[in-house]
């Protein structure tokens, strides 16, 4: 099963929105920490709603903690330094799609351990995305990829 990974994230609404979203598609988190700010602040609760819930989360202390954890999975870094677009990437059912700071992205180390490093096509003028759309956005293509959408059922009004 796929999984999101936030590599220390710092802002609590984006975090809140990643982890609505993962609830709502049935997707698992792992949150690296130290994050930016505590898990209880309000803009968190806030962004989240009651979807925590219905969420598979994870807290790691560190780095290395996460790393443990990984086994076999292969670890998919989102980057604007990245190898490939996420459109001609061959992703798994298995992989952590890993999301870094907002503020800084993640370390050379964290870069380096990366299986793959893959990146949104964009306007060569636009610095980057907003964290929790470019999550939403390769996520979904993870998704689609992968049959993960099949397992979900579609809600009508």
């Amino acid at each position: 099963m796929l999984r999101i990974a936030l590599y220390q994230p710092d802002i609590p609404q984006n975090t809140g929105t990643i982890l609505r979203m993962a609830a709502c598609l049935d997707v698992a988190v792992d949150i690296i920490e130290p994050a930016g700010f505590q898990l209880g602040d309000a803009r968190f609760r806030r962004a989240l709603m009651d979807y925590g819930a219905n969420l598979d989360m994870t807290r790691h202390d560190d780095w290395e903690r996460f790393q443990q954890s990984l086994g076999t999975r292969r670890l998919i870094l989102l980057t604007t330094k990245a190898d490939r677009s996420v459109y001609e990437a061959e992703l798994r059912p298995d992989d952590v799609l890993l999301l870094g700071r907002e503020s800084s992205g993640v370390p050379d180390h964290v870069h380096q351990r990366a299986d793959l490093r893959i990146a949104i096509p964009m306007e060569s003028a636009a610095r980057s995305l907003n964290i929790a759309v470019a999550g939403a956005m390769v996520l979904g293509e993870a998704l689609r990829q992968t049959g993960g959408f099949g397992e979900i059922g579609v809600s009508t009004p």
